[in-house]
């Protein structure tokens, strides 16, 4: 059998973190057994549906680099279907008009509400003749749940889940404008589309039970389930936007690599052994279902941003630089020309093993694609005050003399600047030379930066910070 498993965001918002990772877990489980993770697009809700939402979940899937197979289907497309099908469940038996008012099922809600009895339609109308019917009223299809007995769902996370007949309702599957319920529409799309795995959030479980009943209603061969916990915040509480950043996207904007968020959020639930680094190849070897825990798992930024750091030393420089680019556009207002480019490039593996992410990337690297005039930080201001200006005026005088500019040479003459001026602290010579050099006081090692930007930049901005 091959596998076909789906990814069936509702297109409300943002994609969520949560929404990310199941994508993750069904790309993931269709790709190790050579099967297909389709694309299916949930809005049957046209009050809450947004263009703007689907092109951001399209864009979140792209960025970490999640493909699908085949078209993605929109499920409001399908709402000829969808009646079809809750027509046929009519035909069969296995589905009723009902011609409840708005009046009658509040009456039934607080009637149930006082007697401490669940909130369920009554079932008034199914098992009336059709002659009862009243006139000019346009009914809603309800499906006959069983009433007695209990449904058991096998889940591939849960374990064997059952729930007793009483606890499911005559529920509406076609509203009386014969737009499909969001329990109808899933069924029939994943029926027609060959879906085979339903692997999606917990709090889809109660669902599971109800889809179930169309399914058997309409003889069709039920899915494999495996619901996934939630994820929590750091305090324990839903995961949320006051947690920090909630959406694929902003995380991109804070300069997390796509590999990085993948290997995160597969290891957000699931485990193999101790393994915390695992590269995609592995990921499609090892995923199973049989190792995602039951309990819903807290996101740790800290341990987000140490991931982030692996792969950061990881990455290909060419790469980073092509990600990078906008940064320095957004953050600094720079376009990097060629010469940033090669500063860059020469000093980037010490770079990338200092960022945790590509905004300290960017950050720490954009001094080099300065031009004198720049502006200084509060910090490097406050570093160059006072006897800083004595020290700038040796090291230029110094590095001016030197034949050969190169760390070390340049590191050698700052030593004996600092015996000479500062009681043999080096500190007190290389913070203020950073200051001038980066217009910051954070860096890579400021005497391999001098020697990158070369002499005559590193004197010119020397003098320009005297100035």
């Amino acid at each position: 059998m091959s596998i076909v498993t789906r990814f069936p965001p509702s297109p409300t918002g943002f994609m969520h973190i949560g929404t990310a990772r199941t994508a993750l877990y069904n790309w993931l489980y269709a790709r190790r057994h050579g099967g297909k993770m389709l694309f299916r697009i949930e809005d049957t809700d046209r009050a809450r549906h947004s263009e703007e939402a689907v092109q951001a979940i399209i864009n979140g899937l792209k960025w970490l680099e999640l493909d699908y197979d085949g078209e993605v289907v929109s499920q409001f497309s399908r709402t000829a279907r969808h009646a079809e099908v809750a027509n046929e469940l009519l035909k069969k038996g296995e589905a009723y008009y009902c011609y409840c008012s708005p009046q009658e099922l509040e009456e039934m809600r607080e009637k149930a509400k006082k007697e401490g009895r669940a909130v369920f339609y009554d079932r008034r109308w199914r098992d009336k003749a059709p002659s009862a019917a009243p006139k000019d009223v346009k009914p809603v299809i309800r499906i006959k749940a069983p009433l007695n007995g209990a449904a058991t769902v096998k889940d591939h996370v849960q374990g064997e889940v059952t729930v007793a007949a009483e606890q499911l309702d005559d529920f509406i599957i076609l509203r009386s404008d014969s737009t499909p319920t969001y329990m109808l529409a899933v069924v029939v799309d994943d029926h027609d589309m060959g879906v085979n795995y339903v692997i999606r959030g917990d709090d889809h479980l109660n669902n599971t039970f109800r889809q179930n009943i169309i399914y058997q209603a309409m003889g069709w061969k039920i899915p494999e389930y495996a619901h996934l916990p939630l994820i929590l915040g750091p305090d324990g509480a839903k995961m949320s936007k006051r947690h920090g950043a909630a959406s694929v996207e902003e995380y991109r904007e804070l300069g997390y690599l796509p590999e990085a968020m993948r290997n995160y959020l597969l290891r957000l639930g699931w485990s193999h052994g101790d393994d915390e680094f695992i590269s995609d190849k592995q990921a499609r070897e090892w995923f199973d279902l049989e190792h995602i825990g039951k309990s819903a798992a807290r996101f740790d930024f800290a341990k987000l941003e140490n991931v982030n750091a692996h792969y950061m030393k990881e990455i290909e420089p060419g790469r980073l630089l092509g990600i990078a680019k906008p940064f320095y556009k957004s953050r600094h207002n720079i376009e990097l020309d060629d010469l940033a480019v090669k500063r860059i490039t020469t000093g980037i593996n010490e770079l990338k093993s200092r960022a945790k992410t590509v905004v300290q990337f960017v950050d720490e690297s954009v001094f080099y694609a300065k031009n004198i005039p720049f502006e200084f930080d509060d910090k490097a201001k406050q570093t160059l005050q006072g006897d800083a200006k004595k020290v700038l005026e040796t090291l230029t005088a110094r590095l001016n003399d030197l034949k050969s500019f190169t760390s070390s040479e340049i590191e050698n003459v700052s030593k004996a600047i600092s015996q000479e001026l500062t009681g043999g602290k080096l500190g007190a010579v290389a913070m203020p030379l950073r200051a001038a050099l980066t217009g910051t006081t954070v860096s890579p090692s400021i005497f391999h930066a001098a020697e990158i930007l070369g002499k005559d930049e590193t004197l010119a901005r020397l003098k320009a910070a005297l100035n």
